[in-house]
């Protein structure tokens, strides 16, 4: 029996984004991705973060487990933070709970349960 190579969990107790200092969106919804041995990855809710420091990218996302997306840029009082947030909008069946949520790269942002 194969092992499935990712797996969604709600993410337990509250989560927030910062982008240079600033909260840009905080949820108590969030869901965890764990994929093959990488580092979890947190996505939120589209309505959790605040769509106004949202710019989409001319960059798309290629995932062979998770699907395909968009890329977005993030506003920060420091300026803006190039593809710093990613979409999955056309899942694979087995990424299709994380459909239209919102993750972050964490080298650009931070990331933090509170």
């Amino acid at each position: 029996m194969p092992m499935s190579i990712l797996k969604i969990y709600p993410a337990e107790g509250t989560w927030v984004v910062r982008a240079g200092g600033s909260v840009i969106g905080e949820s108590t919804r969030a869901l965890e991705l764990v994929q093959r041995d990488w580092p979890f990855v947190i996505y939120f809710p589209r309505e959790d973060i605040a769509g106004a420091v949202l710019d989409p990218s001319e960059r798309k996302l290629e995932c062979d487990d998770r699907g395909t997306g968009v890329f977005f840029h993030v506003s920060s009082p420091e300026g803006l933070i190039e593809n710093a947030a990613y979409s999955i909008t056309e899942p694979t069946e087995m990424a299709a709970q994380v459909k239209d949520y919102l993750a972050f790269d964490a080298s650009k942002v931070t990331v933090e349960r509170v």
